[in-house]
């Protein structure tokens, strides 16, 4: 199992990627109720439980993203099976 950590500017990002910010932590980048963000440049804020709300959706994302990958390099090895290689020639064509 994979452990992913999002940090509060990962969120601030899934929201507004244009979104100009100063970020203070107390060192947990995961916590946005320890962080204290100024909005800069005229960005709109954006409240701290927006940002919450978007964990578990950036969660969703990259677990599919695994999965996707997983899926892609066992149909890859599948054809170029079907081709005739072998998974030592598999393994070569990869590195």
């Amino acid at each position: 199992m994979t452990i992913i950590i999002f940090t509060v500017g990962d969120a601030i990002r899934k929201i507004n990627p244009n979104a100009r910010y100063e970020l203070t932590s107390d060192g947990r980048v995961d916590d946005v109720d320890s962080a204290t963000i100024e909005w800069i440049e005229g960005t709109t804020p954006i409240s701290k439980e927006d940002i919450k709300t978007q964990i578990p959706i950036i969660e969703q994302e990259v677990a599919a993203a695994a999965t996707k990958h997983t899926t892609d390099k066992a149909s890859a090895d599948a054809k170029l099976k079907a081709l005739g290689l072998t998974d030592d020639e598999i393994e070569a064509f990869r590195n």
